[in-house]
C-alpha cells in the first residue's frame, strides 16, 4: 500500500496577543491507502488543529511554523495558497462535525453536490447530476432525485451527514479527514455512518484520518490509533495493541475512564488534574502534572519516541527505563 499522507515534525502556533504559543509540538505520522487512522485525545489536545494544518484552513492567528506535510509524496507546506486550494476537495476532502454549518443553507443539495464534481472532475451539469444521484444512493438515501431538489434545513442531521460524505467521496479524494463526524448523531445513525465510511474507503482506496474522543468509535473503525496530549503524540499503535497493551500513563488513563457495560459493578477512574492551557509553560513531559509516576526527569526532559515493536511507539521516560532494565 502506498502512503497517502506523511506528516513529519509538524509545529503549529497560535498568536494570542503579542505572543505565539505552540499548539502542535512536532507531530509525525502517516496514513496508507485504504487505512483509517484515528486520532484520540481530550478537547484541546490538538486533534482539530492537526486537520486544519493539513487542509490549510487555520484561522488568521494560526500558522504552520515548521515540519513537512506530504500528500501522495507532494510537499504541501511549500505550495502557494492557490495551489493548496486546488487540492482541497479534489485530492483531500473533509467531513465536519456539524454538517448544517458546512452546507450552504441557501443552495439546494443538488447544486452543492454537483458543484465540486463540475469543478474538480470537469463534468457537465447533466453528468455531475447523474454521479451525485449515484452517490446519494451509495450512502443509503432513498428517493435521491427528490433529495437533490431540497435544502439542508429540510433534512435531518443524519441525512445531512450522509450528504456531506457523498459530496466528499464523489470526487474520489486520496485523503479523507473526518473531524468528529458522528458526535451529533444518535447511536443508530452513528453506526450506519461508520459502516458507510468503511465501505466507501475500500471502494475508492482512500486513506482516512478520523478525529474523535470516543473510544467506542475508535474500536469500530480504526486500523491504527494515535494518542495526542497537549500537542504531542504520546503513543501510536494498531487498534489491537492500544486496547490490549496501552503503555503511556495517559493512554492507560483514557482506557480506565471508559465504562465497562459488560460488568454489573464497573468502576470509572477519571484522570486526575486538569488539561493544560496552551499558554501554560510546562517543562519536560506535558503530562507530568497529572501523572502518578512523574519523576524529576519527567519535569525537565521531553521524552523521546521509543519503538516498542514495529508500529507501536510511545513517548514516556517510565516505559523507557522499564525497557532498559
Amino acid at each position: 500500500m502506498g502512503k497517502v499522507l506523511e506528516v513529519k515534525d509538524l509545529v503549529t502556533t497560535f498568536r494570542i496577543g503579542k505572543k505565539e504559543y505552540e499548539v502542535l509540538r512536532g507531530i509525525s505520522f502517516d496514513i496508507n491507502e485504504n487505512e483509517t487512522v484515528c486520532m484520540v485525545g481530550e478537547s484541546g489536545c490538538g486533534k482539530s488543529v492537526t486537520t486544519l494544518s493539513i487542509m490549510d484552513l487555520l484561522p488568521n492567528n494560526g500558522r504552520v511554523v515548521s515540519g513537512s506535510i506530504k500528500l501522495n509524496g507532494q510537499e504541501l507546506t511549500t505550495m502557494s495558497p492557490k495551489e493548496r486550494n486546488a487540492l482541497r476537495g479534489k485530492r483531500m476532502g473533509m467531513i465536519f462535525q456539524e454538517p448544517m454549518t458546512a452546507l450552504n443553507p441557501l443552495l439546494t443539495i443538488g447544486r452543492q453536490l454537483t458543484e465540486g464534481l463540475r469543478l474538480h472532475k470537469g463534468l457537465s451539469k447533466e453528468e455531475a447530476w447523474k454521479v451525485a444521484v449515484t452517490y446519494l444512493e451509495k450512502v443509503g438515501i432513498a428517493n435521491p432525485e427528490d433529495r437533490m431538489k431540497q435544502y439542508p434545513f429540510q433534512l435531518s442531521g443524519g441525512l445531512r451527514q450522509r450528504i456531506m460524505i457523498a459530496m466528499v467521496m464523489a470526487v474520489e479524494p486520496s485523503l479523507l479527514i473526518a473531524d468528529e463526524p458522528t458526535t451529533a448523531l444518535d447511536v443508530t445513525i452513528q453506526k450506519q455512518v461508520l459502516v458507510l465510511l468503511n465501505k466507501l474507503k475500500k471502494d475508492v482506496s482512500t486513506g482516512v484520518l478520523f478525529i474523535t474522543h470516543d473510544l467506542g468509535v475508535v474500536a469500530e473503525i480504526a486500523d491504527r490509533v494515535i494518542i495526542l496530549y497537549s500537542g504531542r503524540k504520546v503513543e501510536e499503535g494498531s487498534i489491537e495493541t492500544i486496547f490490549a497493551k496501552p503503555l503511556h500513563p495517559y493512554t492507560v488513563g483514557l482506557m480506565k475512564a471508559v465504562p465497562n457495560v459488560d460488568e454489573d459493578d464497573f468502576d470509572i477512574q477519571p484522570i486526575p488534574g486538569t488539561f493544560p492551557n496552551i499558554t501554560e509553560d510546562i517543562g519536560g513531559c506535558r503530562f507530568h502534572p497529572r501523572c502518578p509516576y512523574a519523576t524529576e526527569r519527567c519535569r525537565t526532559e521531553v521524552p523521546a519516541e521509543l519503538e516498542i515493536e514495529p508500529g507501536h511507539t510511545v513517548c514516556c521516560h517510565k516505559v523507557e527505563e522499564e525497557r532498559g532494565k
